[in-house]
């Protein structure tokens, strides 16, 4: 029985509507109703587990999210944490946690994991990790990419927190799952992930409905489209060793 997990979800879409959040889902039909699935998402903020999670909801998922173990530390985080049974990865010996993500799994669940490790400070998809790939190559379950835009406004890295700031649209897209098959390459299917990633960050980047006002708020656009965001740097999309 999921005792914590739910309160937390009505708590989090209380909050969207006080601040008034133009939250838009697309591609939700992807997430599937039964079974594991490997959820695996961008990364441009601290509050992208929270939307990303909130893109399962339509068909009634729960998502189990792999964080750094020392959110599972803190002694307000760590009991929601282990409450709603997300999945703490100790950066220094991952084996457990790629171990514990993989039964889950297998049990059904559809665990979440950001390939990207940390927040992209250029707001494009940065090079991969090949985790996400290896889980759901080991564990048999489909691959499914998604993007959050927009709650980087709100709280990122090297910006001050903004969380009362209203009217802040959030635009959630989800992809079409990638098979991964026995045979393939984790290198190879890390590459389609990427790509898959970046075409629909810049689909979500392309529908958003509101650009900066002025030059103060360049900073949240990417250079490519104009932003003052720093440049990605000059590195392949994937990780050649997991980290």
């Amino acid at each position: 029985m999921e005792i914590v997990y739910p309160p937390v979800i009505a708590t989090a879409k209380t909050l969207f509507r006080v601040l008034d959040m133009r939250i838009q889902v697309d591609g939700a039909q992807h997430i599937p109703t039964t079974g594991g699935a490997v959820l695996a998402s961008n990364h441009v903020s601290y509050l992208d587990f929270i939307f990303a999670g909130l893109g399962a909801q339509p068909s009634k998922r729960l998502v189990r999210f792999m964080a750094k173990k020392s959110v599972f530390d803190h002694k307000i985080s760590g009991p929601l944490m282990r409450g709603m049974r997300h999945i703490p990865v100790n950066r220094v010996a991952g084996s457990a946690a790629f171990l514990e993500a993989e039964n889950a799994l297998r049990k059904g669940e559809v665990v979440g994991v950001f390939p990207e490790a940390t927040i992209s400070e250029s707001f494009t998809v940065k090079t991969l990790k090949s985790g996400a790939a290896r889980l759901a190559q080991a564990a048999g379950v489909p691959l499914i990419p998604s993007v959050v835009w927009g709650p980087h406004r709100l709280w990122t890295k090297g910006r001050p927190k903004e969380l009362t700031k209203r009217h802040v649209p959030v635009i959630i897209k989800i992809g079409e799952p990638i098979v991964v098959p026995a045979d393939a390459t984790t290198e190879a299917m890390t590459l389609v992930l990427h790509e898959r990633l970046s075409a629909l960050l810049d689909e979500a980047q392309r529908d958003y409905p509101e650009r900066p006002s002025g030059p103060d708020e360049t900073w949240w656009l990417p250079a490519h489209l104009g932003g003052t965001a720093p440049l990605p740097r000059k590195v392949g999309a994937v990780e050649p060793l997991e980290a």
